[in-house]
């Protein structure tokens, strides 16, 4: 089945207001820098998302918050947005922090199908307020339910015309795990090749996990903050 779609404004162009929506990414590494533009030219409103973190004031999903498209968002770190940390002390969005390894495993459990599991991490701290508890071993662990999404919008190094994908290096991160955790999964790749043009054995993501993949263009590839040592 060929899943290519013409375009990234093409590839977002049914999700609605109200969605649920993960978007992979480290800072700004493995960001799908294309179709966050093409949500932000659609104007979607009042969306849940789920990311490691919030990008910068002015770019990736930065952009979204700027453009008043989010409504509450689940992550990690809040980063390096100021515009973020702002409408959260304001009360204007929904903030749910989340240690980064646990945010990964409810990503995953998700994806695998797992509505909840047990895990050390957070108990004796504000992270385990109102949650469950329970004693393995002598040890007491927290309650933390899987996470699932509507859409999930993901970034690849190169993906086939049937949707499987390979990621590179570090921009790997959250992609290919949320790529399983969505309802609908589009990615963007660097390079779109033919099948049969990925080696089976270097295939992270089967396309039976991706519903649309898009060839994105003119990337970026940012970093939050650069630190240049003085001559």
């Amino acid at each position: 089945m060929n899943k290519v779609v013409a375009s990234a404004d093409a590839a977002v162009a049914d999700i609605p207001d109200g969605a649920t929506v993960m978007l992979g990414g480290f800072g700004l590494c493995g960001i799908p820098e294309n179709l966050i533009a093409a949500l932000v030219r659609k104007g979607v409103k009042g969306l849940h998302t789920i990311s490691n973190n919030m990008g910068i004031d002015g770019c990736g999903m930065g952009l979204m918050l700027e453009a008043g498209m989010i409504a509450s968002h689940i992550s990690s770190y809040v980063g390096e947005n100021k515009l973020l940390e702002k409408m959260v002390l304001a009360g204007q969005l929904d903030l749910t922090l989340v240690p980064q390894g646990t945010l990964a495993e409810r990503i995953r459990a998700g994806g695998a199908g797992i509505p909840a599991f047990y895990t050390p991490t957070g108990v004796g701290t504000v992270v385990a307020e109102g949650k469950e508890s329970r004693e393995f071993n002598g040890r007491t662990y927290l309650l933390e339910t899987g996470l699932a999404a509507d859409y999930a919008l993901v970034k690849a190094w190169r993906g086939d015309r049937l949707g499987n994908l390979v990621y590179r290096k570090t921009a790997r991160n959250f992609n290919p795990m949320m790529a399983t955790a969505a309802r609908i999964t589009i990615a963007e790749v660097e390079e779109l090749v033919e099948p049969g043009q990925i080696d089976p054995d270097q295939v992270m993501t089967p396309g039976i996990y991706v519903q649309r993949i898009i060839q994105g263009e003119n990337y970026e590839k940012r970093i939050e903050r650069r630190t240049v040592r003085k001559a």
